[in-house]
């Protein structure tokens, strides 16, 4: 099976056998390729350019991957795919509550970032099923998920920036909502099970939805924590047509 055509992938790693090594694979499998050693070289190519997905080794001398991932999260909401050699779950969880999608342990097959760059891309609407999506809008509670144009508008009408994972993960919930999700569940509704995303990784991102959907994140309203079995979406979800369409 081959990529969705034009996905435009940056690896950002100071090893340049590991970032020549994946260039070489990826573009093989028809995708678009950029490469750069240093956070100061990938500002550079996102702001010249249309980024996809971002694979961002976390072990980097000066700027790591964490505080790069940090700082491109607070302007922009690319997917990104951090490649650790840590084998714990410390980085892991650290880099997901940061705002990355995936992460990908060192060492690794270079099919298994493949995989998961194509599970990100069907995310952003590569599939048909997801074309289907990108045409809904939903309000929720006074606020507003336009699928479309990927925003989410809170009830004083401002807008609220959402991570992919997130926007995906909210957007499951007003799919299926008032009924019991698994963790599984939600990892095959937002991420697909070809991701074969870490299950807890559901977990952090709701934790960080609530903080932005929520009044008190702490006395969830919309998005309740079922003991043993999941979350249940509270609101009445409408669908709406899209003023701006």
């Amino acid at each position: 099976m081959t990529a969705p055509a034009n996905i435009h992938v940056l690896i950002v790693d100071d090893d340049h056998r590991i970032r020549a090594m994946l260039a070489r694979f990826l573009a093989d499998h028809g995708l678009r390729v950029s490469q750069a050693s240093n956070g100061r070289q990938m500002f550079a190519i996102c702001e010249d350019n249309r980024i996809d997905v971002i694979v961002l080794d976390i072990m980097m001398p000066g700027e790591d991957g964490l505080s790069l991932c940090r700082r491109m999260r607070a302007q922009s909401p690319v997917p990104i795919i951090l490649l650790t050699a840590m084998t714990g779950d410390t980085d892991r969880i650290i880099g997901l509550e940061i705002g990355a999608d995936d992460y990908v342990v060192k060492p690794f097959n270079p099919r298994e970032l493949l995989a998961r760059i194509r599970a990100v891309t069907r995310r952003l609407g590569a599939s048909s099923i997801n074309a289907k999506r990108a045409m809904a809008c939903y309000e929720f509670g006074g606020w507003q998920l336009n699928a479309s144009r990927r925003t989410l508008t809170s009830p004083d009408k401002t807008l609220t920036e959402l991570t992919s994972g997130e926007f995906d993960l909210l957007l499951a919930f007003l799919e299926h909502p008032q009924r019991v999700l698994s963790r599984d569940q939600l990892l095959d509704l937002a991420h697909g099970r070809a991701n074969q995303a870490y299950d807890r990784s559901i977990d952090v991102q709701i934790s960080r939805l609530r903080r932005k959907i929520e009044a008190d994140p702490q006395d969830p309203v919309f998005i309740k924590t079922i003991r043993n079995e999941g979350y249940f979406f509270t609101a009445a979800v409408t669908p709406v047509e899209d003023a701006a369409a």
